[in-house]
């Protein structure tokens, strides 16, 4: 039987909900639907944003050959067969969902029949493509980053599903969601299933049943990943160490976890142990030489002396704050004394003019002077 959430996939833009700056009025993918603009593209984003959804929205516009693979399980006979196929001159898109997953070798095979136009290339992953992606493959798709759905936007799909919630279980369905829209949609499934009636103790109820588990690459696989991050955040080796041999069981590449390490080092550690950042950029490089099983051990050093670590996350608020400012005032203008002068021109300007290396005078710019954000 097909799934809910496969059910009621919108087929326009006009039944998606989120990701406004993308397919909001003049952003680029509505841009590019409207002008049947084809080309190459990857989805960046967490699990449930709505890219495999954009993706089919996409290709229905465009009104091409839509090829769904999966990373995961598929491989380079599975490419070979669609770049075969007879399709009267028709334009192929293949969807490559969890294209983090294809190593460098397929991602090499791949890119051939990309470079040359036999075919176009979504890709969707929840992993900085960045590092997932080679670069000469990356080079030629442009990335699209997807956010986590905000609670209003998580309800209005809610909505969407035709199930009659009160208020109390759908913000408790929203909070259990997190931002992911399938595993709402899935969980309002699988309670109807159970029960007559979908209210917050039945909704609480499935949770917990045996009818609602992920399979390794689904949900309950993110789930264990936030477990062992915030295991680690409390200072709990043994709790972090349980859910690291989780991760490892599940078939998680290390090098994902050893990247949550390195930003889990500055982002919770900082300040009040710069040496774990070391520590986790070793360990990474420890997981890229030596592989599994062995890296493994790596991974569980790493993670009991991150979790022995004091924590300071004033470092990361710091960041945050001053990215909403950024966000906030725009490109505020940089004081005179602060700007490179290579030119005689921005010299006569007063570029750099009164620099002092070691200055007690507030450099921020002028509308925020005195702002403090390391606290």
């Amino acid at each position: 039987m097909e799934p809910l959430a496969s059910k009621i996939r919108p087929k326009t833009l006009e039944g998606f909900v989120g990701q406004e700056h993308l397919v909001g009025e003049g952003k680029p993918l509505s841009v590019a639907i409207k002008q049947k603009h084809l080309f190459s593209f990857i989805f960046w984003g967490p699990p449930g944003s709505g890219k495999t959804t954009l993706a089919r929205i996409y290709a229905n516009s465009l009104k091409v050959r839509f090829y769904d693979l999966s990373a995961v399980s598929a491989g380079k006979a599975d490419i070979k067969s669609i770049i075969v196929q007879d399709v009267g001159g028709q334009s192929k898109i293949l969807f490559l969902d969890e294209i983090h997953r294809f190593n460098k070798s397929q991602q090499d095979f791949l890119l051939p029949f990309v470079e040359r136009g036999e075919i176009t290339l979504i890709g969707a992953t929840t992993e900085n493509p960045s590092f997932e992606v080679i670069p000469a493959l990356l080079s030629r798709c442009r990335v699209f980053v997807l956010n986590e759905l905000s609670a209003k936007e998580m309800s209005a799909i809610i909505q969407q599903t035709g199930f009659k919630l009160d208020k109390e279980s759908t913000d408790w369905l929203v909070a259990m969601a997190n931002g992911d829209a399938r595993q709402a949609i899935t969980m309002l499934e699988n309670t109807s299933h159970l029960y007559n009636k979908i209210t917050i103790e039945s909704l609480k109820n499935t949770l917990q049943s045996k009818f609602l588990r992920y399979d390794k690459q689904g949900d309950e696989h993110y789930n264990t990943i936030s477990a062992f991050i915030k295991s680690m955040r409390a200072s709990q080796p043994d709790a972090a160490l349980y859910y690291l041999a989780r991760i490892i069981d599940s078939g998680e590449d290390p090098k994902f976890i050893a990247r949550r390490m390195v930003i889990f080092a500055s982002e919770d550690i900082g300040l009040a142990h710069p040496t774990a950042l070391v520590v986790a950029n070793d360990v990474f490089r420890a997981v890229e030489i030596i592989g599994l099983p062995e890296c493994g051990i790596n991974l569980a050093h790493g993670v009991a002396y991150l979790s022995k670590c004091k924590k300071d996350r004033t470092a990361y608020d710091a960041y945050i704050l001053a990215m909403e400012d950024v966000k906030k005032h725009g490109n505020l203008p940089i004081p005179l004394s602060l700007r490179n002068a290579p030119t005689k021109l921005m010299k006569e300007l007063d570029y750099g003019k009164g620099y002092e290396k070691y200055t007690q005078e507030d450099l921020l710019p002028d509308k925020l002077k005195g702002k403090k954000y390391l606290k």
